[in-house]
């Protein structure tokens, strides 16, 4: 494997479109005619056959197209202590097209304890022949934004300052865990800085009784107080989505609004769309 890190003149983002393989497989496995270990099994050829392609297109980074998920965030999310998976009324609003309802709820302590994505790491990392294998992972961020203080037990965190004290410990564990593992370029996936770039966003942040300007400020601290202590040898990007679900989005406008807080963040690497 090589040891060069970004930046890279080319670099991939976010989830690869699934094969059809893997998409007939997803639908056996739901109507129960093939069990966890079959889709797994599936799930490794097609992520093998991907990580050939993009070694062989000449990318110096590859993923594994994210082809274990269902989301790009709330997988991840539903893997840290005490955070489930929750049941809501409505998908999330894209422009002329809304996703499938779903959501999470933090119902205990924050933390990160073996994980299962370490494992979808290390099998990239196996494959991986000439190129980085890179980790996509949610910015902390997308735990408390996707349902804010509704979200949280308020009988676990009555105090969201502990609360944000935590969701930075807990990703302080887990890039710890995937540098142990192997990993040398980890990005976070953050649709939230976008989101704050919209007027039409941040006025429905103040509906549901925050403030943008401070709630940015706080994601900031989250995340630099996540990363701090990373290894010199770790690169950490940042992905800034305006959101991608059959090719529409759901935020636009310029990055004046939190252009200062993204220059002020510790990253080494901002992918911005």
């Amino acid at each position: 494997m090589s040891k060069n890190l970004p930046p890279f003149r080319a670099d991939t983002v976010g989830s690869l479109l699934r094969t059809q393989p893997l998409k007939r497989a997803r639908l056996q496995f739901s109507n129960g005619e093939i069990t966890a270990p079959q889709l797994r099994q599936v799930e490794d050829d097609e992520i093998r056959k991907i990580v050939t392609r993009q070694e062989e297109t000449g990318l110096k980074a590859v993923t594994d197209g994210e082809f274990r998920r269902a989301w790009w965030h709330f997988d991840f999310l539903e893997g840290l202590d005490g955070v489930e998976g929750a049941e809501v009324a409505q998908g999330i609003q894209f422009n002329g097209v809304q996703t499938k309802a779903r959501s999470i709820k933090v119902t205990g302590k924050l933390g990160f304890t073996d994980h299962p994505m370490l494992n979808d790491f290390r099998f990239l990392s196996g494959i991986v022949k000439n190129a980085v294998p890179k980790m996509t992972i949610p910015s902390p961020s997308m735990l408390h934004f996707r349902g804010g203080r509704a979200a949280i037990d308020s009988s676990v965190y009555p105090n969201l300052d502990d609360y944000f004290a935590d969701l930075a410990e807990t990703y302080r564990l887990a890039i710890k865990a995937f540098y142990d593992a192997g990993c040398r370029y980890l990005q976070l996936d953050d649709t939230v800085w976008a989101y704050f770039c919209s007027e039409d966003q941040r006025a429905q942040i103040r509906a549901r009784g925050d403030d943008p300007e401070q709630l940015a400020k706080i994601y900031a601290w989250v995340i630099n107080t996540a990363i701090k202590d990373k290894p010199a040898d770790l690169v950490i990007g940042l992905h800034v989505c305006r959101g991608n679900f059959r090719s529409t989005w759901i935020s636009e406008g310029g990055y004046e609004p939190v252009a200062e807080l993204l220059f002020w963040l510790r990253q080494r690497r901002c992918l911005l769309p």
